[in-house]
């Protein structure tokens, strides 16, 4: 690969925090740009005021600096086909074009794909008529899976227990638009239970290597209780996650959905993620993503002992190998630290103290994901906040260091689960 590289990573979060922390440690980085950035971005980067949905100023800006590798981390702009524009402006990114991007862009096409490819997964019926939609729920028994076809900052999805419920969730999506025009069509699915995972792989459309397990918090509180948020938490490994799953998971989901897509004229390059559903040593494909999850990349990339640009910039040039990709065999914990109000609503300006302190534990390193500066204070600024991360030896150990260091920061009405990696530390790992 080329040395000195000029570097653009596109995004804002905590998942974008943690991919320049990591980027920033290769040896052949010359300088990382990342657009917008956060406050915490800008400790490891030079953070460029551009939207991360600005594909005509991201063009422009990556042209003009000669950037060398860009690297896409949200998914709206890879829907906006921001890949598609880069390489045919002849420059070198990291992330899907919008046709294979539509395998997380629109939950009906991922389950044809699914369906196509022979990809376990649950039955699901596609309706653009709300009343087509709640006649199918009246001959299914609850609870209800009910899922906006399009992008809802993963939100976009109901479990209701009673058809009452269900027929609510059908109106807000379709006659309310509560997530504008993603809405417009949606997804009934079979229920299904088990305990989620979620499996990463890297791949440049031909080659794949996946990534160490790790499982996702959705729930706002302790015991999976509340509304659904972006991610409260994760943990890696994912006990649930055996061996054995991994290399049927492999061969099962992302082998076919890689190959197929190939061969279909839409190849995947970037990264692709299922999200897992196992129950008794089985699983079945909840969804698949076109991206890294937040905040389940903090724990997964505190394990990853080799160049994270290396792998990116193969990926991009269709020469993945893997002996690119080497793990610790650690553990780590994220734990997302919340403003007030949310997911319901994100207050702004609260300073943050205690930053330092929490930094200065052995093992962690904070993640900003919704802050900003405010002078010599650093501020919130969104509704996910932080995400305190901790790798040690076992999983129990990484908690203690990661709720310790928790323990450390302070802002007005900041709330955050206390048991995250609790159901990896029952396993026994």
């Amino acid at each position: 690969m080329k040395q000195h590289m000029k570097v653009l990573l596109v995004g804002s979060g905590g998942r974008e925090h943690a991919m320049a922390w990591k980027l920033a440690q290769s040896p052949n980085l010359e300088k990382l740009y990342v657009a917008p950035g956060n406050a915490g971005i800008a400790q490891v980067a030079t953070c460029v005021d551009i939207a991360a949905d600005n594909v005509d100023a991201l063009l422009a800006f990556a042209t003009r600096e000669r950037i060398d590798l860009t690297v896409v981390g949200p998914e709206v702009p890879l829907m906006k086909g921001i890949a598609d524009r880069f390489q045919a402006a002849g420059l070198a990114i990291f992330g899907p074009s919008a046709r294979a991007a539509r395998i997380e862009g629109s939950k009906a096409f991922s389950k044809e794909i699914m369906t196509r490819y022979g990809v376990p997964t649950a039955g699901a019926w596609a309706f653009t008529d709300p009343d087509q939609a709640k006649a199918r729920l009246a001959r299914l028994s609850p609870p209800y899976v009910i899922k906006a076809d399009g992008l809802a900052a993963g939100k976009g999805v109901v479990i209701a227990e009673t058809l009452d419920e269900a027929n609510q969730a059908i109106d807000d999506m379709m006659v309310e638009r509560v997530f504008g025009d993603a809405g417009g069509k949606v997804v009934i699915e079979e229920f299904l239970d088990g305990e989620e995972a979620s499996f990463l792989v890297f791949t440049d459309g031909e080659t794949i290597v996946p990534m160490v397990s790790a499982q996702d918090h959705k729930r706002v509180f302790d015991g999976d209780r509340g509304p659904n948020t972006g991610g409260m938490g994760a943990y890696s490994p994912a006990p649930v996650m055996t061996p054995e799953l991994e290399k049927r998971a492999l061969e099962q989901a992302m082998r076919p959905v890689v190959d197929g897509m190939r061969a279909d004229g839409m190849p995947f390059q970037g990264i692709l993620y299922a999200g897992l559903m196992i129950k008794d040593g089985a699983f079945k494909v909840l969804e698949f993503n076109a991206r890294f999850g937040d905040p389940e990349t903090q724990p997964i990339l505190m394990r990853l002992d080799s160049d994270l640009l290396a792998i990116f910039d193969a990926a991009a040039h269709g020469r993945l190998t893997p002996d690119l990709v080497r793990w610790s065999d650690a553990a780590a914990v994220c734990v997302v630290l919340a403003s007030a109000g949310y997911p319901e609503t994100a207050s702004k300006g609260c300073v943050i103290t205690g930053l330092d302190k929490a930094a200065a534990y052995e093992g962690v390193t904070v993640f900003h994901a919704g802050t900003a500066r405010d002078g010599k204070n650093i501020v919130t600024a969104g509704g996910r906040v932080l995400g305190v991360t901790a790798r040690a030896a076992d999983i129990q150990g990484a908690i203690d260091r990661a709720y310790n260091a928790v323990g450390q920061i302070h802002c007005e009405g900041m709330h955050y689960r206390r048991d995250i990696g609790a159901k990896a530390a029952r396993h026994g790992h």
